[in-house]
């Protein structure tokens, strides 16, 4: 087995939730330094040299380089696999744009407010109004899956694996899928591969 990659995360995030479910369906072994945004920990200085925006999840590459962005570190670890056909990667960069600019901060942010730091209710204003665009990218998700069973191809890649975590804990935010048969049903599937792991498997 090769030596496995560092990585600096938290339990409980998407993103870093992201990178530990790829490589444990790739098999990729991980050293993991888990870190406590409640702590402060990501204002260290380490993790400001590592990463200057003070962002998890950071992956030590093979050539001693520290990665940040999840998307990347996906890339990244993906190469070589069925995660990144070569014949459908423009396809998965759309999916990763999408994901972190029309997808992501409209979970990220009310799961965090109002699951995690318990800051506001779901019913709040700003929370609506992070759902209402919430529900622009799922109806995306749920017309491009009703054709097929993964968001690229008929077999799962980084574009599923990035899209994942937060669809997936989007009840944590107030949201409701049932009126998404295809993304709850993508949802299963992901669930269902070999070396899936639930967020808060150490």
């Amino acid at each position: 087995m090769s030596m496995p990659y560092e990585l600096i995360d938290t339990q409980y995030s998407g993103n870093a939730w992201k990178v530990r479910l790829l490589s444990s369906f790739l098999n990729i072994p991980l050293q993991r330094f888990p870190q406590s945004i409640v702590d402060g920990d990501l204002n260290h200085p380490d993790i400001k040299a590592k990463n200057p925006l003070q962002r998890i999840p950071i992956l030590k590459t093979r050539s001693g380089k520290w990665l940040s962005e999840s998307g990347a570190i996906l890339w990244y670890l993906a190469q070589g696999s069925s995660f990144l056909p070569k014949e459908y990667e423009a396809d998965i960069v759309y999916w990763l744009l999408f994901e972190q600019l029309e997808h992501m901060p409209y979970f990220a942010q009310p799961r965090l407010q109002i699951h995690l730091r318990k800051i506001r209710q779901v019913t709040d204003p700003d929370m609506q109004a992070y759902r209402k665009s919430g529900h622009c990218a799922l109806k995306i998700m749920e017309e491009n899956l009703s054709e097929k069973p993964y968001l690229v191809s008929e077999q799962p890649t980084i574009a599923d694996v990035a899209l994942y975590p937060y669809t997936q804990m989007a009840d944590e935010g107030g949201y409701e899928l049932t009126s998404y048969p295809a993304v709850l049903k993508w949802l299963s599937r992901i669930q269902a591969l070999p070396g899936y792991i639930p967020i808060d498997q150490v």
